[in-house]
Order: C-alpha cells, then structure tokens, then sequence
C-alpha cells in the first residue's frame, strides 16, 4: 500500500513538472522580442529595464516581457555588448599598460593579454600584440572613447549585442519547476521507513539538485556577461603601416601597392629558393640517392652482360666461318 502511494506521488511530482515547464513559454512564445536600440548605438548600460507601454504601444503589438497582472515584476533584458578594434600606436606596449590599468580604474579586469614580435615590409622586427578586458557595460562606450584616443590609427571597430532575455526567463522556469519537485521529494523522504525508499528519493533528490545547480550557473553566466561586456583590442606598431621608401622617392596610391606586392613577391621567392637549397634538396638526395644508386648498378650490370653476350656470338662467327 505504502508502495502505491510513493507512485502515485512521484506521479503527481512528475506532472506538476512538466505543467510548469509548459507553461514558461507563455510570457514570449512565437514572439520575436523587440529590441533596444540604445543597447547598440548609444551604448546604454546592460541589462536595460523595459518600460512600461503606452496606448500607441499596445495597439501596435504585445510586448513578450510585460504580463497583464501588475503584481508580476517585469523582467530587465539582459543584453551582451561586446567589442573588438585594431588600432595602430607608436608603442604598443605602453598602450597595453594603459588599456590593462583603465580596466582596473573602471572596476573591470584583464582577461588576456599577449605581446610578441612580427616584421615589416623591409624587414625590421617590430611588436604587436592584444589584449581582452571586460568592463562594466555602463561603461563600454566610456571605455572605447579612451582607447582610441591618441592613436594613430582606428584600422577596425567592431561591436556587438545579443539578447538573451528568452533563455533567461527558459531558465528561471526550469529552475522553479526543479525546485518544486525537490521540495515535493523533501515531503516524500519524511514519510519513507524502509532503506530502499529512502535510497530511491535520495537519488532523485540528487539529480534535481545537480540540474538547479547546472541552471544557476547558466544564470550566473550570462548576468555576468550582461553586466561586464568584453572589450579585445589588437595594437599594431605604427612602423607597420609606413609608406614604402626606395631612395629619395616615396610611392603612393597604386605604385605603392605596386612596389609593396612586387617586394613581397621577391621575399617570398628568396625564401622559397633558400628552403630548395637548404633543405628540400638535400632530403631528396638521402632518400633517392641509395635508390639512384641501385638503379644504377642494375643498369650497369644488364649493360655488361648483354656486351659480353654480343662478344661472345661474335667470336662463335669468326670460329664459324674459320671452319669454312
């Protein structure tokens, strides 16, 4: 009897959990969200709180983070706002100090950095590198505005948004649905006396408290990448992008493209000619050299033995005809 009651509860457990699974979709199924300009242009901070909707706004559609009861609180949208530039400095690495220090004076911090050596068109050694920050999202376009000042050169701005509002309200229903069903365990465990029963709640206790566990760390992710948006900066050295000198004349516009392939072009040939010599010519002479070789005395060989066979009939004509 005591048996049939614990199936009929988890039963009941189990149905209760996928109602409230079902029923998270409604705040925004088949809806597609709006989203705020401002977390795109303007740089307004993330998560960004959605205001409350007028007349006009209802009669042009239904906003999927709104709910008709106003004792419901309204969900923020959570926006991820990234960001990624190349810029050109005359020292990099002074400019990667400073970019490291303004992530600490904004509250932020280093996520990477690394700084290491490439060469110009003529040669010369010169270092470039990059680095990744976060920083509150407050304060991301405060953040770029100082990045780029005082460069020599913007090469490339990149930045980004993403809504994850949907998979968060997805998550904190899932995570009330497991909630309520350990809770509902909880009362099971307490009326359970024999040791298989309790083993048997125990485990399903588990496993609901690993998946809250799984879904708060989600929820945790992406409210610390709404909050912190990540900023990669690449620094090129300025050395790098210096016209092209060849004596006294400097070229421009499409020469100095020109001049630029036709030295790479040079370069790359240098380099293809000393790798022939250096290296792909001697492995070619050790592994076909011993092969050569043998082919060599093979065709020798056959060479004297089919002389010896032509000397050889020559003297049995001479002997031949010497008989006649």
């Amino acid at each position: 009897m005591k048996r049939t009651i614990i199936i009929l509860l988890l039963a009941t457990l189990l149905i209760s959990a996928c109602a409230t699974r079902a029923a998270a979709p409604d705040y925004y199924e088949s809806i597609e969200p709006e989203y705020d300009a401002r977390s795109y242009t303007d740089g307004a901070p993330a998560p960004v709180a959605v205001e409350e909707a007028s007349a006009g706004d209802t009669a042009a559609g239904y906003d999927p983070y709104k709910t008709a009861n106003s004792s419901v609180p309204v969900q923020e949208r959570l926006v991820i706002q990234n960001a990624d530039l190349t810029i050109v400095v005359a020292d990099p690495q002074a400019k990667m100090d400073a970019i490291a220090t303004l992530a600490e004076e904004m509250g932020g911090f280093v996520v990477s950095l690394s700084m290491y050596q490439t060469y110009t068109a003529n040669g010369e050694p010169v270092p470039e590198g990059y680095i990744t920050i976060r920083v509150p999202a407050e304060e991301l376009d405060s953040a770029l505005a100082q990045i780029e000042a005082n460069v020599v050169k913007v090469r490339n701005r990149n930045r980004t948004g993403q809504d994850v509002t949907q998979e968060y309200i997805d998550l904190q229903s899932r995570l009330k649905a497991y909630q309520d069903a350990l809770d509902q365990l909880e009362v099971i465990m307490e009326s359970n006396t024999t040791p298989e029963e309790v083993l048997n709640v125990f485990n399903q206790m588990m496993y609901y408290r690993e998946q809250i566990e799984i879904i708060k760390g989600q929820m945790q992710y992406y409210e610390t990448a709404a909050a912190l948006s990540a900023i990669t900066v690449t620094i090129i050295a300025e050395e790098t992008i210096q016209p092209i000198k060849i004596g006294p004349w400097t070229p421009v516009g499409a020469a100095r493209d020109a001049v630029q392939n036709l030295i790479e072009f040079l370069q790359g040939f240098v380099d293809f000619l000393v790798t022939l010599v250096l290296l792909i010519i001697p492995i070619l002479i050790v592994i076909f050299g011993p092969i050569a070789l043998i082919i060599w005395g093979i065709v020798a060989a056959v060479r004297r033995r089919k002389a010896k066979k032509a000397q050889n009939m020559a003297e049995q004509t001479d002997i031949e005809k010497a008989k006649k």
